[in-house]
């Protein structure tokens, strides 16, 4: 060891570098290393968010289209033949509820319900869920069947 190779500690000593705008004889004294003019160089400047330096922003360029309706109601359609296929498996005998479709997994326990006419229904079933189709109805009733709206 020995002077050439003394040195403080880790951390011992901080170093900011130069203290800005504190007169000529300092080297960072006039524009304090701002530069000359812009928006930059001015007090209480701060960069707006998605600005981007005078170019069109994303936000802006980007086209809008359509419209969304919030009051809009999405409704989960079951098929006829799903009801169908239940009572071949004997899941479902001559009642089908909002409960029931949410046991066997067909619609999640906070979604409108609404049966759709696809396929062949032969059990008579009564049915009472939130909608139904013209079709839907008519295969159901003419299965001897009851269709109820909620």
């Amino acid at each position: 060891m020995g002077l050439h190779s003394l040195q403080p500690a880790e951390g011992s000593i901080n170093r900011d570098g130069k203290r800005l705008g504190r007169g000529q004889g300092s080297g960072k004294g006039g524009t304090a290393a701002r530069g000359h003019k812009g928006a930059k160089s001015r007090s209480g400047y701060s960069k707006k968010i998605g600005f981007e330096g005078g170019q069109m922003p994303l936000q802006r360029r980007v086209p809008k289209f359509g419209f969304t309706n919030i009051n809009r109601k999405n409704y989960q359609g079951i098929n006829l033949e799903k009801l169908q296929e239940l009572v071949d498996n004997k899941v479902i005998s001559n009642e089908v509820s909002l409960d029931l479709l949410i046991e066997n997994g067909l619609v999640g326990k906070n979604e409108l319900v609404k049966i759709l006419g696809n396929g062949e229904l032969k059990a008579p079933l009564k049915i009472s869920v939130h909608k139904f189709t013209a079709t839907a109805k008519a295969a159901i009733e003419a299965a001897g069947g009851e269709a109820i709206s909620l």
